[in-house]
């Protein structure tokens, strides 16, 4: 193998698929990145039985031929390299010779003969839709997710899709969030799945926060994800997740409006005194244009309060301010609406106006029961 490309190019492409190398397995050629070069050009790929990612990169190939590189060697290297071209040689031996400018770096690769190929998942139904649109439904859930994996369905989130609408939504017992989006034609067909909280996470680092397509394809046990030059395999959650719209009260009588700024604020200022060593819930009474928010520890207290626009009818509401502040800060709009109906049922936020806000997202934080 023998091949020249871009340092920058080439660091990059190694920084995303290194995501996904095992640091340290049982089987060592999966603790390396793949690299192949043909005709097509270069192609490094990452795998660590769950999750894959494959990266291909413009390089003028010299000659082709597949190794294993060593992760961490080859990154730090090419990193290192001046800014300029990069020449990366691989001999019958697995020598490696890499050189860039003066720069001339040498180690041992290895034989890639041992290396599992991805799943397939066949690309003839690939759903498309904008990259920042995916990342906002992956940044606006993905807090929700349950940490116990003692019922794995949910340490992951969700995926719904019909005609026009793709939903995703987690779930961890105390909170739920959902984000959807609408696109403009019924271009989704009906399916539903759930994906890994961790696969989810590294894909959000790689999407851009802009228009360009990024598409999906549902395999029967694994999804791919391409965007780019970059393509990612993850293997699917089994199990039966939650009907998640019969967690969502049928009557909320109480709706008040807050500004999302305002609120985090107060929350975030009561939650001063609130930590792991000193735990307690908020206690909230919504009033007429306002509510006020209070809690107490074993060695502290804190009251404060915040406009709100609506009648409370003086309802009084427990919540972890950890939760609610999580779902604050996933609110991709100024305004915010507040849905209640009891002390002991979920306060809900959702768009003050979806339709002229173009945003459908519903928070969901189940409430803590008073003393």
């Amino acid at each position: 193998m023998r091949l020249v490309c871009e340092k920058a190019t080439l660091s990059n492409a190694i920084s995303i698929v290194s995501r996904t190398v095992s640091p340290k397995s049982s089987l060592p050629f999966l603790e390396g990145i793949y690299m192949i070069a043909d005709e097509e050009g270069l192609r490094l790929t990452g795998y660590n039985l769950e999750t894959g990612i494959t990266v291909r990169i413009d390089a003028k190939i010299r000659r082709g031929g597949e190794c294993v590189m060593p992760t961490r060697m080859f990154a730090d290297i090419v990193r290192k390299l001046p800014d300029d071209v990069v020449t990366v040689e691989v001999d019958e031996t697995f020598r490696v010779v890499i050189e860039a400018g003066v720069a001339r770096f040498q180690l041992m690769a290895s034989a890639a003969d041992e290396y599992p190929q991805l799943p397939a998942v066949e690309e003839e139904n690939a759903v498309s839709l904008p990259q920042g649109a995916l990342r906002d439904l992956i940044s606006g859930t993905l807090f929700a997710v349950s940490e116990d994996t003692a019922n794995p369905i949910y340490t992951g989130c969700l995926v719904e899709a019909g005609e026009k609408t793709l939903t995703m939504v987690a779930i961890d017992g105390y909170r739920m969030a959902k984000r959807a989006y609408h696109a403009e034609e019924a271009v989704f067909p009906e399916m539903s799945f759930v994906v890994p909280a961790a696969a989810l996470r590294e894909l959000e680092k790689i999407l851009s926060d802009t228009e360009d397509e990024a598409r999906f394809t549902l395999g029967k046990k694994h999804i791919s994800f391409s965007m780019g030059g970059a393509t990612l395999i993850f293997r699917l959650l089994e199990g039966k997740f939650a009907d998640w719209k019969r967690f969502i009260p049928a009557s909320t009588p109480v709706t008040m409006t807050a500004n999302v700024a305002e609120l985090t604020a107060a929350v975030e200022r009561v939650g001063l005194i609130v930590s792991e060593k000193y735990k307690s819930p908020v206690r909230c009474v919504f009033s007429k244009d306002g509510a006020t928010f209070r809690t107490v520890t074993t060695v502290a207290a804190a009251t404060d309060g915040c406009r709100l626009a609506g009648d409370g009818k003086d309802l009084e509401v427990g919540f972890s301010c950890r939760y609610m502040l999580d779902a604050l800060k996933a609110v991709p709009t100024t305004e915010t609406t507040l849905l209640l109906s009891g002390g002991l049922n979920p306060i809900l936020l959702v768009p003050c106006d979806p339709d002229r806000e173009k945003v459908d997202y519903t928070y969901l934080i189940q409430p803590v029961r008073l003393n």
